[in-house]
């Protein structure tokens, strides 16, 4: 097809049009509220929410806590971190799942805020500094707060979607963080994401959070070029998952090859469903049942 000077004008304005519209969405939308909290507490568990400091963030951070409502003095639980995924909250997976029955059975299960940050400290903000809250900051506060077991034998982590690219990548690159990963529909390929004509803000924000395309940074940030340089002996035991009717299953598949090509241990499951938590609620169970196994063999 010949395109004349003129049409070119005409395509070259049209897509300055939707780029700006979608920067000015961008800065000028606000936060969306957070929807009406209806946690699902399980019998003998109980609930806190609680407000601390980060240093990295310099800022006032909530989080979600269940655990055991009767504690024996002394004694010491193990760790869940929970990540939500974007455009979530620290509330979802209380009032989404019933993930509380977990800590009925000995576990402190954490649940963070992590807006739309993928948990990483951005190449282009430098003051979301996300992984060094929760990698650093996070931990410290919870293991001072409440009596849990420290040391990476007593700390797990799991994310859905964006949370399950952050459980991932802490899995490469943090190995002595944590004895198990769950990753749930993990966003597993977004560092890989182009520019979008009809998706400019959500391709501006990944763009503030990995780097330019090409960049050093976005390298970093990519799980496929990260998993052929981490260890496979330090590296924590990685469950994934994926819907069948998701689009995200694919590239799960592809990257689930690289482990067994590695040498990892590591699991894939994949069940009916799309990218919603139906699907996940139904992928919990079996996650929960590989972590507390793991946990086990660890200690």
């Amino acid at each position: 097809m010949v395109f004349t000077m003129k049409k070119l004008i005409i395509i070259g304005s049209v897509l300055a049009v939707l780029v700006i519209a979608g920067l000015l969405f961008i800065h000028s939308n606000p936060a969306p509220k957070l929807p009406s909290d209806h946690p699902r507490i399980a019998d003998g568990v109980a609930m806190q929410d609680v407000t601390f400091f980060s240093a990295a963030l310099q800022r006032q951070m909530p989080y979600r806590v269940f655990l055991p409502d009767k504690l024996v003095p002394s004694q010491k639980l193990p760790v869940v971190y929970l990540l939500h995924g974007a455009n979530g909250s620290f509330r979802d997976w209380s009032n989404c799942s019933n993930v509380s029955h977990y800590a009925a059975q000995g576990l402190i299960l954490v649940m963070p805020e992590g807006a739309f940050s993928y948990y990483q400290n951005a190449a282009l903000k430098p003051e979301d500094k996300y992984e060094d809250y929760l990698s650093h900051d996070l931990i410290a506060e919870v293991e001072a707060r409440f009596p849990a077991a420290t040391g990476r034998e007593n700390r797990a982590i799991m994310g859905i979607s964006m949370g399950g690219y952050a459980s991932v990548k802490l899995a490469m690159t943090r190995p002595d963080l944590f004895a198990f990963v769950g990753a749930l529909s993990p966003a597993i390929e977004a560092p890989e994401r182009r520019f979008n004509v009809f998706q400019v803000g959500p391709w501006w924000r990944l763009r503030t959070i990995f780097g330019p395309w090409s960049s050093r940074t976005r390298q970093n940030a990519d799980l496929f070029v990260l998993v052929k340089s981490a260890n496979p002996a330090r590296t924590p035991h990685l469950y994934l998952t994926a819907g069948e009717e998701e689009p995200l299953l694919k590239p799960n598949r592809r990257f689930a090859a690289l482990l067994k090509d590695g040498g990892f241990t590591y699991e894939f499951h994949a069940k009916p469903g799309g990218h919603d938590w139906g699907e996940w609620d139904a992928q919990i169970p079996g996650c929960f049942e590989s972590l507390l196994r793991h946990l086990k063999q660890a200690v």
